[in-house]
């Protein structure tokens, strides 16, 4: 069962003049105590559970999420769980084990490239890497996936480009295919997928739920995997915009070494960005368009506010209608009703 968190109150329902800060949280102790009410009540009385299970990473979004569910649960009924891979940055479980310390919830560590190695993950990767750069060898190189001709304001679609870097730092790019992109993306969400089997395996065992990370963006944009990180029992900031979301960390008292991570993919070899793979914006500019966007609000009131012009802000509308359109799958239920008596 998904759980979308509305907060009252917070993200206003009545239009007033668009402005930079109108997404901003006011009362923010308020919006904590009734996200922290919901998610107590959803979890020990609506679903039957007894505590909480999150993935942490190191990651803005994870550490909230293990925040509320320690004040909700108390620390002692929260697992936090590490699931590195040989692509990970060990940051990620440097900080994600700094947090769960912050908060006094248990958190253990579970490696999951074997698992990624039974899948063929990287293998199936590398193949379509090798297509594209034969030279490609992963002991010897680094690859990610950039877009490097956005498109944003012109209303064209992203332009995907495979990187490949030595050890040396010397980078080559070529323009990716869609069937090696494909490939790529397919082979690297086993990696997600199996994290979220590994938080499923100990939810069960302690008859806890296993709890969301997604933010608001995230969910509307389809910047996550069905049934990967998009599998979960409750999702208590899937209403929250990213810039909610760090309001949030520092009333709660999440680390500042995680609050000043830039937000990563860390799904790659080589160190990737959020907004460098999928956003294209930086989240503080994109909270804001996207916020307009959804409350219907004026193109040319938005373009004066944000110092751009109407016409490359119609674009850029045109251009979330298209991505939320064609990521509508990754949100829906699976369909069953062919046949009923």
């Amino acid at each position: 069962m998904h759980v979308y968190y509305e907060i009252k109150n917070i993200i206003m329902n009545q239009k007033k003049p668009f402005s930079k800060d109108i997404i901003l949280l006011g009362n923010i102790e308020y919006v904590v105590n009734e996200i922290v009410e919901k998610l107590r009540d959803d979890v020990l009385r609506k679903i039957r559970r007894t505590g909480g299970v999150v993935g942490i990473s190191g990651g803005i979004d994870s550490s909230v999420c293990l925040a509320l569910s320690a004040r909700a649960f108390g620390p002692d009924k929260v697992l936090g769980i590490m699931l590195p891979e040989k692509d990970s940055s060990p940051d990620s479980e440097m900080l994600a084990s700094e947090l769960a310390a912050k908060f006094g919830v248990k958190a253990i560590t579970e490696n999951i490239t074997g698992a990624l190695n039974g899948f063929r993950c990287y293998e199936r990767r590398d193949e379509a890497v090798k297509r594209i750069f034969p030279e490609y060898d992963p002991r010897t190189y680094k690859m990610k996936i950039a877009v490097k001709d956005t498109g944003l304001f012109s209303n064209l679609p992203p332009v995907f480009y495979l990187i490949i870097i030595d050890k040396e730092g010397n980078e080559q790019e070529k323009i990716l295919p869609v069937k090696e992109y494909l490939q790529i993306v397919a082979s690297s969400n086993f990696k997600q997928r199996t994290r979220m089997s590994m938080l499923y395996h100990h939810a069960e065992c302690l008859h806890y739920a296993v709890i969301g990370t997604p933010n608001r963006h995230e969910q509307e944009q389809g910047f996550f995997v069905k049934y990967g990180d998009g599998g979960a029992d409750v999702m208590p900031i899937g209403n929250l915009y990213k810039t909610q979301v760090y309001q949030l960390a520092e009333y709660l008292g999440v680390p500042g070494g995680i609050i000043e991570r830039t937000p990563t993919t860390d799904t790659y070899s080589a160190e990737q960005t959020q907004e460098e793979f999928f956003y294209q914006l930086p989240f503080a500019q994109m909270d804001r368009y996207w916020y307009a966007f959804e409350k219907g609000y004026p193109v040319t009131e938005v373009a004066e506010v944000m110092g751009e012009t109407p016409e490359r802000v119609e674009a850029l509308f045109r251009g979330f209608e298209r991505r939320r359109r064609t990521t509508e799958y990754l949100r829906m239920a699976p369909v069953r009703d062919y046949y009923g008596i």
